[in-house]
């Protein structure tokens, strides 16, 4: 994630002599975070949603590939991510379950782009680019991923992503949900989030 930042334009205040007699310094704007992600892994339902680009079936109906096609400007996903935190001594006076993870939510990635490929005797590695909006409706979120209280208990986020947000990190007790592949509903209350 790499912040795309545009710089603001000082802005000098000078005297009829040219001497400064005042300086602003400009705000800068922020556009988002540049993402890329390394693949390992991929199903094509996976890539559908991260690119848009359309999947193929096989005569059973079960996805076999996709179709590379023009850039999905308009539509986009929601990307968590979830990083162990390492130490014994994380949050030792809390009893709250077998570790620690930083958790990551990009609310909306948009133009999602795979890299150049590479084809040879090795693993095949697949490179996504994209882009952070701001938005998204996330809300607090559909999934469980942060303790609603002292026991541990799963749940949604405890305040809801402002709409002006790219980006909220924060670490959590709540373990990752178990790998799957293919598509998979999301749940959630409209009127929660």
């Amino acid at each position: 994630m790499e912040a795309n930042v545009e710089e603001g334009e000082d802005v000098v205040f000078r005297a009829a002599n040219g001497r400064q007699c005042g300086y602003k310094k400009g705000c800068p704007s922020f556009n988002g975070f540049d993402t890329t992600l390394n693949i390992f892994q991929a199903s094509p339902e996976l890539l559908e949603i991260l690119t848009g680009s359309p999947v193929v079936y096989g005569w059973d109906g079960e996805p076999i590939g996709f179709d590379s096609c023009s850039i999905q400007c308009n539509s986009g996903f929601a990307l968590e991510l979830w990083a162990d935190v390492l130490g014994e001594d994380v949050c030792p006076e809390e009893d709250t379950g077998d570790g620690a993870w930083v958790y990551f939510l990009l609310p909306w990635v948009t133009n999602g782009l795979l890299g150049d490929l590479e084809v040879g005797s090795e693993a095949v590695t697949l490179t996504l680019t994209g882009a952070t909006r701001a938005g998204g409706r996330w809300g607090v979120g559909p999934y469980d991923v942060l303790a609603q209280d002292a026991a541990g208990t799963p749940g949604p986020l405890l305040t809801p992503l402002d709409a002006s947000c790219h980006r909220r990190m924060l670490v959590t007790t709540i373990a990752p949900p178990a790998p799957s592949c293919g598509y998979q509903p999301v749940l959630c209350d409209a009127s929660a989030s």
